[in-house]
């Protein structure tokens, strides 16, 4: 199994990006133009953003440093280990609701403590994908649309919260 994960991860950025190529190319798009005219956006949106993540790496080293996540994944962790959560991932699985950028931050220290081909690694990576940034989603969508009762939505929301970081432990304990 991890042999077909392992060569479907090598081949699948080639395979996408043949996709795109052959369909511009079939569609008579210049590629080479778009492909500079996004690059000029995303570097835009890079220099944009380099600001707000250092202001959350710095956020997130602070409240890790000040022992502050420490005491709440301490809080939390029975919970979490009645659930499956390993310890090492609680602070990505507390974060990751409220903030995607403090949870990339997260998911970062995670990678870089524990590497990205240790089970924590890839539990955290596959946590990351398999959850939503509540708090932020709902804020958006529900404001866009007038809405102004969200309890039984943000509640539905933390227990799929739960049920993916559940699942991703244990797809991962399966997988790897």
């Amino acid at each position: 199994m991890v042999d077909i994960i392992n060569i479907a991860s090598v081949a699948i950025i080639p395979i996408i990006m043949s996709i795109i190529l052959i369909h511009g190319y079939i569609n008579k798009v210049d590629l080479y133009d778009c492909f500079v005219e996004g690059a000029k956006e995303g570097f835009k949106s890079a220099i944009r953003i380099i600001p707000y993540l250092i202001a959350i790496f710095i956020a997130i080293g602070l409240f890790r440093k000040s022992g502050s996540m420490e005491i709440l994944t301490k809080i939390l962790s029975p919970l979490g280990r009645l659930a499956g959560i390993p310890q090492e991932t609680m602070p990505l699985f507390i974060i990751r609701p409220i903030s995607g950028s403090a949870s990339l931050g997260v998911l970062k220290d995670i990678i870089t403590t524990y590497g990205p081909d240790s089970f924590i690694g890839r539990v955290s990576s596959t946590m990351m994908g398999s959850a939503e940034t509540i708090i932020y989603t709902m804020a958006v969508y529900f404001g866009a649309v007038g809405i102004k009762d969200s309890r039984h939505t943000l509640g539905a929301a933390l227990v799929s919260h739960l049920a993916g970081t559940i699942a991703s432990v244990v797809v991962c304990s399966i997988v790897f």
